[in-house]
């Protein structure tokens, strides 16, 4: 069986290695993604996820913390007592950012000494970071415009960007776009694979050889599984050592994570597959999903600022857990704890896709 197997993924390699549109397609759409998001995708954040850390009740640091809590861009979600708590909720992303006004706020804008607010923002998602700075400055300015007349000192913020400190966009593109490669290169082997063969004429010369069905999707999956990987990690290391991008977390995680996660969309590639009848057909297929799973998965907009029934639907994408993980891992040294939560909904979505392939494709041969 094993000799069998073998020998169907070194004709798959072969295969993919002499066709030249084979190798085409792995290059141009990713290429053709990007310039589609890059064009539709809106940076606009509203109602994101505040947390308050007030240690001053007076009323000038009242007044300041009520126009928080009235702006429509935040949504005060939870109030801390201690650094402590902030922390945690900043590398869970259960808030955007942190309000922490001081205990001398109060007293210094009475004293007409410099007044300082401090906003803690999570720089993992550095574009939202600097929109959501934007919108705090302007609070801050319309606070100091309604005391104005008054003789204190102008209040001044000061922000503090966790995990990507300079806003720099490319540590916030450079790791999604690893998944999104990844995930283009892994749908077009897999979902080109059995529409190949029955394009060349090769599908049925398979049902005579001693081959299972079982083992044909085996044979089918290795390569694509090989090539994502590889892909995955490339970018991974491009992104490091060519731009500069931080890796502060776990190579192993990452590469368990690259795992499910290539597990996952091959099952879906196979799907495609199976269904497809044409080359032409897998590759619709495959942008019929690519397209809609890109928006859903958090890649350029939060995800917290979509309609309740598109959040319910990012749910079934695994592209939306890997974007995660791969950013928390690339800026954050993202625990195996807090991993587990993405990594679990991949393993589920590659049963649930791989099971299905195999059932289409044996009804297929039958």
């Amino acid at each position: 069986m094993w000799r069998r197997i073998a020998a169907l993924i070194l004709k798959e390699f072969k295969m993919l290695w002499k066709d030249r549109k084979s190798r085409m397609v792995l290059v141009v759409p990713p290429l053709v993604q990007l310039i589609l998001f890059a064009s539709a995708a809106t940076f606009e954040v509203t109602d994101a996820a505040l947390g308050l850390w007030i240690e001053d009740r007076a009323s000038p640091a009242q007044e300041l913390v009520s126009r928080f809590e009235a702006s429509p861009a935040f949504h005060v979600v939870a109030r801390f007592d201690n650094p402590q708590a902030v922390q945690h909720a900043l590398d869970s992303q259960k808030v955007k950012a942190v309000l922490h006004v001081g205990q001398t706020f109060s007293a210094d804008v009475a004293a007409g000494r410099p007044a300082r607010v401090q906003l803690l923002l999570d720089g993992r998602k550095s574009n939202a970071a600097l929109i959501l700075q934007s919108y705090a400055l302007g609070i801050v300015e319309s606070y100091n415009l309604a005391r104005a007349g008054q003789a204190i000192a102008e209040l001044n913020i000061q922000s503090r960007a966790w995990f990507n400190p300079n806003f720099d966009s490319r540590w916030f593109i450079l790791p999604g776009l690893t998944v999104l490669l990844t995930i283009v290169a892994i749908l077009l082997v897999t979902a080109l694979s059995v529409a190949r063969e029955r394009e060349l004429g090769t599908f049925e010369q398979l049902l005579v050889t001693p081959l299972r069905p079982m083992e044909i999707l085996v044979g089918k999956t290795v390569p694509a599984l090989c090539i994502g990987f590889v892909e995955a990690n490339v970018i991974a290391a491009l992104a490091c050592f060519a731009y500069g991008v931080p890796f502060v977390g776990s190579a192993a995680l990452f590469n368990v994570a690259i795992a499910v996660f290539v597990l996952s969309a091959v099952g879906i590639g196979l799907v495609i597959s199976s269904i497809a009848k044409t080359q032409q057909q897998a590759i619709l297929g495959v942008f019929l999903f690519l397209s809609p799973a890109a928006v859903l998965s958090g890649f350029t907009t939060p995800i917290a600022n979509m309609p309740d029934w598109a959040q319910a639907l990012t749910h079934l994408n695994p592209i939306r857990y890997m974007v995660t993980l791969s950013r928390g891992i690339f800026l954050q040294d993202l625990s195996w704890a807090l991993a587990w939560p993405q990594l679990w909904p991949m393993a589920l979505i590659g049963c649930v896709t791989l099971g299905y392939a195999t059932w289409l494709f044996s009804r297929r041969l039958e």
